[in-house]
Protein backbone atom coordinates (compact mmCIF):
# COMPACT_ATOMS: atom_id res chain seq x y z
CA UNK A 1 0.00 0.00 0.00
CA UNK A 2 1.54 3.86 -1.15
CA UNK A 3 2.32 5.64 1.45
CA UNK A 4 -0.35 9.16 1.69
CA UNK A 5 1.24 12.44 1.22
CA UNK A 6 1.45 14.48 3.80
CA UNK A 7 1.86 18.12 4.27
CA UNK A 8 5.46 18.91 3.83
CA UNK A 9 6.46 22.57 5.67
CA UNK A 10 9.99 22.17 5.54
CA UNK A 11 11.85 25.14 5.13
CA UNK A 12 13.99 23.11 2.39
CA UNK A 13 14.23 20.91 0.79
CA UNK A 14 10.55 21.76 0.44
CA UNK A 15 6.81 20.79 -1.13
CA UNK A 16 7.17 20.78 -5.12
CA UNK A 17 3.76 21.33 -7.41
CA UNK A 18 1.54 18.14 -7.40
CA UNK A 19 1.65 18.04 -10.99
CA UNK A 20 5.21 18.65 -11.49
CA UNK A 21 5.86 15.17 -9.63
CA UNK A 22 2.76 13.55 -11.11
CA UNK A 23 4.56 14.20 -14.95
CA UNK A 24 7.87 13.46 -13.53
CA UNK A 25 6.88 9.89 -12.44
CA UNK A 26 5.10 9.09 -15.28
CA UNK A 27 8.44 10.17 -17.25
CA UNK A 28 10.67 8.46 -14.53
CA UNK A 29 11.75 5.23 -16.56
CA UNK A 30 11.56 7.15 -20.13
CA UNK A 31 11.40 10.40 -21.68
CA UNK A 32 8.43 10.65 -24.43
CA UNK A 33 10.02 9.70 -27.92
CA UNK A 34 13.31 9.00 -26.12
CA UNK A 35 13.22 5.85 -24.27
CA UNK A 36 15.42 6.81 -21.40
CA UNK A 37 15.05 8.54 -18.11
CA UNK A 38 15.86 12.08 -17.46
CA UNK A 39 18.48 10.68 -15.27
CA UNK A 40 20.58 9.04 -17.67
CA UNK A 41 20.47 11.56 -20.50
CA UNK A 42 23.59 13.63 -21.61
CA UNK A 43 23.98 17.24 -20.73
CA UNK A 44 25.15 17.46 -24.38
CA UNK A 45 21.90 16.00 -26.23
CA UNK A 46 19.20 18.05 -27.96
CA UNK A 47 16.38 17.21 -25.27
CA UNK A 48 18.56 18.55 -22.75
CA UNK A 49 19.84 21.69 -24.53
CA UNK A 50 16.14 22.01 -25.30
CA UNK A 51 15.12 22.24 -21.55
CA UNK A 52 17.41 25.10 -20.82
CA UNK A 53 16.24 26.83 -23.84
CA UNK A 54 12.57 26.85 -22.57
CA UNK A 55 13.00 27.19 -19.12
CA UNK A 56 15.04 30.23 -19.64
CA UNK A 57 12.37 31.35 -21.85
CA UNK A 58 10.04 30.52 -19.28
CA UNK A 59 11.86 32.76 -16.99
CA UNK A 60 12.00 35.56 -19.31
CA UNK A 61 8.13 35.58 -19.45
CA UNK A 62 7.56 34.94 -15.96
CA UNK A 63 9.82 37.97 -14.50
CA UNK A 64 9.64 40.37 -18.11
CA UNK A 65 12.94 39.88 -17.93
CA UNK A 66 14.83 41.73 -20.97
CA UNK A 67 17.63 40.25 -22.95
CA UNK A 68 20.57 41.89 -21.18
CA UNK A 69 20.22 39.46 -18.29
CA UNK A 70 21.60 36.09 -19.05
CA UNK A 71 20.20 33.62 -17.21
CA UNK A 72 22.69 30.24 -15.54
CA UNK A 73 22.43 27.28 -14.27
CA UNK A 74 24.95 26.52 -11.86
CA UNK A 75 25.75 24.22 -8.75
CA UNK A 76 26.70 24.84 -5.11
CA UNK A 77 23.51 26.83 -3.38
CA UNK A 78 23.49 30.02 -2.46
CA UNK A 79 26.18 29.09 -0.15
CA UNK A 80 28.87 29.16 -2.73
CA UNK A 81 27.06 32.26 -4.25
CA UNK A 82 28.13 33.65 -1.29
CA UNK A 83 31.60 33.36 -2.31
CA UNK A 84 31.04 33.41 -6.30
CA UNK A 85 29.68 36.86 -5.79
CA UNK A 86 32.52 38.92 -4.86
CA UNK A 87 35.11 36.77 -6.46
CA UNK A 88 33.49 37.98 -9.89
CA UNK A 89 31.75 41.65 -8.54
CA UNK A 90 34.14 42.61 -5.79
CA UNK A 91 38.14 41.17 -6.14
CA UNK A 92 40.09 44.06 -7.66
CA UNK A 93 37.52 46.84 -7.77
CA UNK A 94 39.18 48.40 -4.56
CA UNK A 95 35.85 49.10 -4.17
CA UNK A 96 33.77 48.10 -0.69
CA UNK A 97 30.37 46.23 -1.09
CA UNK A 98 27.43 46.90 1.17
CA UNK A 99 25.66 44.27 2.54
CA UNK A 100 22.15 44.85 4.29
CA UNK A 101 21.87 42.07 6.92
CA UNK A 102 18.60 41.00 8.01
CA UNK A 103 19.19 37.38 9.03
CA UNK A 104 21.22 34.76 8.79
CA UNK A 105 22.13 34.19 5.46
CA UNK A 106 22.68 37.75 5.01
CA UNK A 107 25.08 37.91 7.52
CA UNK A 108 26.36 34.26 6.11
CA UNK A 109 26.94 36.15 3.03
CA UNK A 110 28.71 38.64 4.34
CA UNK A 111 31.33 37.01 6.09
CA UNK A 112 32.15 35.12 2.59
CA UNK A 113 32.54 38.54 0.87
CA UNK A 114 35.22 39.68 3.12
CA UNK A 115 37.63 36.95 2.25
CA UNK A 116 37.58 39.12 -1.27
CA UNK A 117 37.78 42.17 -0.56
CA UNK A 118 36.39 45.06 1.74
CA UNK A 119 32.49 45.08 3.03
CA UNK A 120 30.42 47.41 4.33
CA UNK A 121 27.76 46.59 6.99
CA UNK A 122 24.90 49.38 5.84
CA UNK A 123 22.80 47.81 7.82
CA UNK A 124 23.01 45.02 10.94
CA UNK A 125 19.41 44.22 12.58
CA UNK A 126 20.91 41.81 15.40
CA UNK A 127 20.37 43.49 18.33
CA UNK A 128 16.64 42.81 17.65
CA UNK A 129 17.40 39.51 16.58
CA UNK A 130 16.72 39.90 13.08
CA UNK A 131 13.09 41.20 13.49
CA UNK A 132 12.53 43.94 10.90
CA UNK A 133 13.74 45.56 7.45
CA UNK A 134 15.87 49.04 7.43
CA UNK A 135 14.01 52.07 6.90
CA UNK A 136 15.74 53.89 4.59
CA UNK A 137 17.39 56.51 6.58
CA UNK A 138 19.02 53.68 8.74
CA UNK A 139 20.93 52.49 5.81
CA UNK A 140 24.98 53.72 6.04
CA UNK A 141 25.41 52.90 1.80
CA UNK A 142 28.78 53.24 0.79
CA UNK A 143 28.89 56.44 -2.52
CA UNK A 144 31.24 54.13 -4.23
CA UNK A 145 29.87 50.50 -2.78
CA UNK A 146 30.66 47.98 -6.20
CA UNK A 147 26.94 46.33 -5.36
CA UNK A 148 24.58 45.91 -2.63
CA UNK A 149 23.60 42.53 -1.56
CA UNK A 150 20.48 42.03 0.78
CA UNK A 151 18.36 38.77 1.12
CA UNK A 152 14.74 39.23 -0.26
CA UNK A 153 13.74 36.25 2.65
CA UNK A 154 15.07 35.53 5.25
CA UNK A 155 13.97 31.72 5.91
CA UNK A 156 14.65 31.12 9.77
CA UNK A 157 13.48 34.06 11.17
CA UNK A 158 10.47 34.97 8.61
CA UNK A 159 11.27 38.78 6.90
CA UNK A 160 10.87 39.24 3.66
CA UNK A 161 11.11 42.36 1.18
CA UNK A 162 7.29 43.04 -0.44
CA UNK A 163 8.75 45.71 -2.71
CA UNK A 164 11.85 46.24 -4.52
CA UNK A 165 14.44 48.64 -2.86
CA UNK A 166 15.66 51.36 -5.09
CA UNK A 167 18.23 52.84 -2.67
CA UNK A 168 21.15 54.53 -4.91
CA UNK A 169 23.31 54.25 -8.13
CA UNK A 170 24.59 50.41 -6.88
CA UNK A 171 23.74 47.47 -8.71
CA UNK A 172 21.65 45.25 -6.10
CA UNK A 173 22.97 41.69 -6.15
CA UNK A 174 19.90 39.74 -4.24
CA UNK A 175 19.67 36.03 -2.70
CA UNK A 176 16.50 35.45 -3.57
CA UNK A 177 16.74 31.71 -2.52
CA UNK A 178 13.83 31.02 -0.56
CA UNK A 179 10.94 33.84 -2.20
CA UNK A 180 11.93 33.31 -6.22
CA UNK A 181 9.13 33.35 -8.39
CA UNK A 182 6.45 34.16 -5.41
CA UNK A 183 6.13 37.36 -6.84
CA UNK A 184 6.33 39.72 -9.72
CA UNK A 185 9.48 42.40 -9.16
CA UNK A 186 10.49 44.94 -10.71
CA UNK A 187 13.78 44.49 -12.20
CA UNK A 188 15.41 48.34 -12.36
CA UNK A 189 17.42 48.05 -9.02
CA UNK A 190 18.97 44.76 -9.68
CA UNK A 191 22.28 43.83 -11.08
CA UNK A 192 22.00 40.32 -10.10
CA UNK A 193 19.49 38.01 -8.77
CA UNK A 194 20.02 34.29 -7.81
CA UNK A 195 18.35 31.47 -5.71
CA UNK A 196 19.13 27.91 -5.00
CA UNK A 197 15.88 25.77 -6.66
CA UNK A 198 15.37 24.24 -3.29
CA UNK A 199 12.95 26.03 -1.37
CA UNK A 200 10.26 27.40 -4.18
CA UNK A 201 11.60 26.13 -7.27
CA UNK A 202 12.79 22.93 -7.54
CA UNK A 203 15.20 20.27 -6.28
CA UNK A 204 18.17 20.48 -4.41
CA UNK A 205 20.97 21.04 -7.28
CA UNK A 206 20.80 23.54 -9.29
CA UNK A 207 21.32 26.98 -8.62
CA UNK A 208 19.84 30.02 -11.04
CA UNK A 209 21.58 32.94 -11.35
CA UNK A 210 20.47 36.40 -13.55
CA UNK A 211 23.25 38.54 -14.34
CA UNK A 212 23.17 41.55 -16.13
CA UNK A 213 25.34 42.11 -18.82
CA UNK A 214 27.31 45.32 -17.56
CA UNK A 215 28.30 43.30 -14.21
CA UNK A 216 29.51 40.58 -16.09
CA UNK A 217 31.59 42.75 -17.91
CA UNK A 218 33.27 43.37 -14.56
CA UNK A 219 34.37 40.04 -14.08
CA UNK A 220 38.29 40.03 -13.62
CA UNK A 221 40.29 37.67 -15.59
CA UNK A 222 42.12 34.35 -14.09
CA UNK A 223 39.35 33.47 -12.03
CA UNK A 224 38.63 29.45 -11.56
CA UNK A 225 36.88 28.51 -14.84
CA UNK A 226 33.87 26.85 -12.47
CA UNK A 227 33.16 30.03 -10.79
CA UNK A 228 33.45 32.67 -13.56
CA UNK A 229 29.72 34.09 -14.27
CA UNK A 230 31.65 34.83 -18.01
CA UNK A 231 32.42 30.99 -18.64
CA UNK A 232 28.61 29.91 -17.58
CA UNK A 233 27.20 32.92 -20.51
CA UNK A 234 29.90 32.02 -22.86
CA UNK A 235 29.09 28.10 -22.71
CA UNK A 236 25.44 28.38 -22.11
CA UNK A 237 26.04 26.78 -18.50
CA UNK A 238 27.42 23.56 -20.15
CA UNK A 239 30.90 24.17 -19.49
CA UNK A 240 30.55 21.23 -16.95
CA UNK A 241 27.72 18.35 -16.77
CA UNK A 242 24.82 20.28 -15.14
CA UNK A 243 22.35 18.41 -12.64
CA UNK A 244 20.19 17.74 -15.32
CA UNK A 245 17.11 15.96 -13.81
CA UNK A 246 17.03 18.95 -11.72
CA UNK A 247 16.77 21.35 -14.51
CA UNK A 248 14.08 19.23 -16.15
CA UNK A 249 12.05 19.39 -13.02
CA UNK A 250 13.08 23.66 -12.91
CA UNK A 251 11.67 23.99 -16.02
CA UNK A 252 8.36 21.87 -15.20
CA UNK A 253 7.68 24.08 -12.01
CA UNK A 254 8.06 26.98 -14.44
CA UNK A 255 5.26 25.69 -17.08
CA UNK A 256 3.13 24.89 -13.71
CA UNK A 257 3.74 28.75 -12.88
CA UNK A 258 2.82 30.14 -16.05
CA UNK A 259 0.41 27.29 -17.27
CA UNK A 260 -1.72 26.13 -14.65
CA UNK A 261 -1.23 28.70 -11.75
CA UNK A 262 -1.39 31.76 -14.57
CA UNK A 263 2.03 33.95 -13.66
CA UNK A 264 3.41 35.62 -10.82
CA UNK A 265 0.88 37.88 -10.45
CA UNK A 266 -1.49 34.89 -9.59
CA UNK A 267 1.08 33.68 -7.78
CA UNK A 268 1.55 36.37 -5.37
CA UNK A 269 -2.61 36.57 -4.50
CA UNK A 270 -2.47 32.86 -3.86
CA UNK A 271 0.94 33.46 -1.56
CA UNK A 272 -0.78 36.43 0.38
CA UNK A 273 -4.14 34.64 1.06
CA UNK A 274 -2.10 31.33 2.56
CA UNK A 275 -0.12 33.56 4.65
CA UNK A 276 -2.65 35.69 5.84
CA UNK A 277 -4.67 32.47 6.90
CA UNK A 278 -1.23 31.97 9.33
CA UNK A 279 -1.33 35.24 10.44
CA UNK A 280 -4.72 35.91 11.73
CA UNK A 281 -4.34 32.84 14.05
CA UNK A 282 -1.53 34.29 15.32
CA UNK A 283 -2.18 37.77 15.97
CA UNK A 284 -5.58 36.51 17.80
CA UNK A 285 -3.98 34.65 20.19
CA UNK A 286 -0.83 36.97 20.96
CA UNK A 287 -0.20 35.31 24.54
CA UNK A 288 -0.57 31.69 23.30
CA UNK A 289 0.97 32.50 19.48
CA UNK A 290 3.76 34.90 19.36
CA UNK A 291 4.93 36.41 15.98
CA UNK A 292 8.70 36.52 15.50
CA UNK A 293 8.82 38.96 12.66
CA UNK A 294 7.57 42.52 12.65
CA UNK A 295 3.89 42.52 11.42
CA UNK A 296 4.88 44.81 8.60
CA UNK A 297 8.40 42.55 7.09
CA UNK A 298 6.23 39.53 8.05
CA UNK A 299 7.36 36.72 5.29
CA UNK A 300 4.97 35.11 2.73
CA UNK A 301 7.40 32.09 2.48
CA UNK A 302 8.06 31.61 6.00
CA UNK A 303 5.74 31.81 9.34
CA UNK A 304 7.73 32.33 12.36
CA UNK A 305 6.11 32.06 15.87
CA UNK A 306 7.14 31.08 19.17
CA UNK A 307 5.09 29.29 22.11
CA UNK A 308 5.14 30.01 25.76
CA UNK A 309 7.58 27.53 26.60
CA UNK A 310 9.60 24.99 24.35
CA UNK A 311 7.03 22.10 26.24
CA UNK A 312 4.26 23.92 24.27
CA UNK A 313 6.46 24.12 20.91
CA UNK A 314 7.42 20.14 21.38
CA UNK A 315 3.48 19.29 21.95
CA UNK A 316 2.62 21.71 19.15
CA UNK A 317 5.03 19.46 16.81
CA UNK A 318 3.77 16.17 17.77
CA UNK A 319 0.29 16.76 17.96
CA UNK A 320 0.73 18.49 14.39
CA UNK A 321 2.41 15.33 12.74
CA UNK A 322 -0.02 13.14 13.75
CA UNK A 323 -2.56 15.24 11.04
CA UNK A 324 0.37 15.26 8.77
CA UNK A 325 1.30 18.20 9.57
CA UNK A 326 5.22 18.03 9.10
CA UNK A 327 8.15 19.34 9.50
CA UNK A 328 7.07 22.48 11.55
CA UNK A 329 10.00 22.74 14.03
CA UNK A 330 11.56 26.10 14.35
CA UNK A 331 15.34 26.90 13.80
CA UNK A 332 17.13 26.74 17.25
CA UNK A 333 18.00 30.93 16.52
CA UNK A 334 14.28 31.98 16.85
CA UNK A 335 12.81 29.18 18.50
CA UNK A 336 8.78 27.67 18.78
CA UNK A 337 7.68 26.99 14.92
CA UNK A 338 8.68 27.48 11.39
CA UNK A 339 5.64 26.78 8.46
CA UNK A 340 7.53 27.48 5.07
CA UNK A 341 4.55 27.48 2.83
CA UNK A 342 6.03 28.30 -0.54
CA UNK A 343 4.80 28.50 -3.72
CA UNK A 344 3.74 24.74 -3.89
CA UNK A 345 2.08 24.44 -0.65
CA UNK A 346 -1.88 24.09 -1.81
CA UNK A 347 -4.26 25.88 0.03
CA UNK A 348 -5.67 22.83 1.79
CA UNK A 349 -2.44 22.62 3.79
CA UNK A 350 -2.49 25.87 4.96
CA UNK A 351 -6.03 25.72 5.75
CA UNK A 352 -5.39 22.28 7.84
CA UNK A 353 -2.93 23.49 9.95
CA UNK A 354 -4.88 26.86 10.70
CA UNK A 355 -7.48 24.39 11.84
CA UNK A 356 -4.84 22.94 13.69
CA UNK A 357 -3.34 26.26 15.47
CA UNK A 358 -6.96 27.07 16.55
CA UNK A 359 -7.86 23.47 18.36
CA UNK A 360 -4.69 23.79 20.13
CA UNK A 361 -5.29 26.89 20.91
CA UNK A 362 -8.60 25.79 22.27
CA UNK A 363 -6.46 23.45 24.37
CA UNK A 364 -3.73 25.50 25.30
Amino acid sequence: MDTPRVFNFSPGPATLPLPVLEQAQREMLSLPGLGVSAMEISHRSKWFEGVLDETTANFKKLLHLPDEFSVLYMQGGSRLQFSTVPMNLLRGTGKPADYVITGTWGTTAAVEARREGTVNVAFDNKAENYRRLPHRDELKLSPDAAYVHITSNETIQGVQYQVDPEWGAAPVVCDASSDFLCRPIHLRPYGMIYACAQKNLGPAGVTVVLVRSDLLERVPQGLHSMLDYRLYAKEKSLANTPPVFACYIVLLVTRWLLHDVGGLAHMHERNRKKAALLYEVVDRFPDLYQGHADPACRSLMNVTFRLPSDEHATRFVQEAAKRSLCELKGHRSVGGIRASIYNAMPIEGVEALREFMLDFARRA
